[in-house]
C-alpha cells in the first residue's frame, strides 16, 4: 500500500505507530493528510502482526484542526468528502477496527484531533495537552464529534464543547471523561508503549471479538446481543490462540499468541 509522509506508520513488534507530521503546520489536517491518515489506519488494520496502535503527534500538537488554508473545513470540501461519498473506512466516518488504538495526546488537539480522539479506546495526554472544537465560532457544525460526545461523556459536558468552542486543559478533560490518563509530557509516550505492553499480554483474535460486540451492540437489545457475542465466542474458542491460552493455563506459564 503505498504510503505518504504526513501521517507516517512505524511497527515495533507487535506496536504500530502512527503519527501526524506536518509539525510546521501544527499537524492540521490538508487533503494530503487526511489521505496519508486514511492509509496509515487501513495498512494498521489489515497488517496481521500489528496487534496495538499508538497515534501521536510529531512537534508541539497532536492535531490543531482542519488547514483552513487548503478548504479542509469548507462546507464544499466537507461536502465533496463525506456526504456524497461516505464509507465505512474513512477518516471522517471512523474506521472499522478492531484492534486496541491508544491516543497519546502530546499538545494542542482540536477540530479534527479530538474527533479521532474521541474514536480510540485510550487517551493519554500530556500534561501540556488542549482540547476543543473550534467549529462553531467559524460558523459550521462539528457533526461527527455531534455524534460521537454525548456517547463518550456526560452530555452537558459534550453540549460545552460543540457549543461554546472553548478550549480545555488536560484535567478538566480527564474530570469530563474525555482523557483516561493525564502523565507528565516527558513521558508520554513511555507510557503509551508501557499500556501497550500490557495490552499484547491478552489474546489479540479475543480482544477484536470483545471490541467487534462493544461497539456492533450499543444498539442491539440484551438477547440480540447475547446472542451476537455467543457466535463470536464459537468462532474465536476455535482459534489456535484458544488452544494456547488453555495450554499455558495448564502449564502455568505465559501464554505465547500467534494471532491466529
Amino acid at each position: 500500500m503505498p504510503m505518504g509522509d504526513l501521517a507516517t506508520f512505524q511497527l515495533d513488534g507487535h506496536v504500530a505507530t502512527i503519527t501526524y507530521n506536518r509539525p510546521d503546520s501544527l499537524n492540521a489536517i490538508n487533503t494530503e493528510m487526511r489521505r496519508d491518515l486514511n492509509d496509515a489506519f487501513l495498512r494498521f488494520r489489515d497488517n496481521e502482526d500489528a496487534w496495538v496502535a499508538i497515534i501521536t503527534g510529531s512537534g508541539r500538537a497532536f492535531c490543531a484542526g482542519a488547514d483552513l488554508r487548503d478548504g479542509v473545513g469548507s462546507a464544499g470540501q466537507f461536502a465533496g468528502t463525506f456526504w456524497e461519498k461516505p464509507t465505512l473506512n474513512s477518516f471522517e466516518s471512523g474506521w472499522e477496527i478492531f484492534k486496541p488504538v491508544i491516543a497519546a495526546v502530546n499538545g494542542h488537539c482540536l477540530g479534527y484531533g479530538l474527533t479521532l480522539l474521541s474514536w480510540c479506546d485510550f487517551v493519554l495526554a500530556s500534561d501540556r495537552a488542549e482540547f476543543g472544537l473550534p467549529e462553531v465560532r467559524l460558523g459550521v457544525p462539528a457533526i461527527v464529534a455531534s455524534i460521537r460526545l454525548p456517547q463518550r461523556i456526560n452530555w452537558a459536558d459534550a453540549m460545552e464543547l460543540l457549543f461554546t468552542g472553548e478550549r480545555i486543559d488536560a484535567e478538566r478533560a480527564r474530570a469530563m471523561g474525555l482523557v483516561w490518563r493525564v502523565v507528565p509530557h516527558d513521558t508520554l509516550l513511555g507510557e503509551a508503549n508501557a499500556l501497550a505492553e500490557r495490552l499484547l499480554r491478552g489474546a489479540p483474535l479475543a480482544q477484536r471479538a470483545m471490541k467487534e460486540m462493544a461497539m456492533r451492540t450499543r444498539d442491539m437489545a440484551t438477547l440480540e446481543g447475547i446472542r451476537f457475542g455467543e457466535t463470536m465466542r464459537q468462532v474465536v474458542s476455535r482459534t489456535e490462540d484458544t488452544e494456547e491460552g488453555h495450554r499455558a493455563a495448564v502449564e502455568q506459564r505465559a501464554p505465547r499468541w500467534t494471532g491466529r
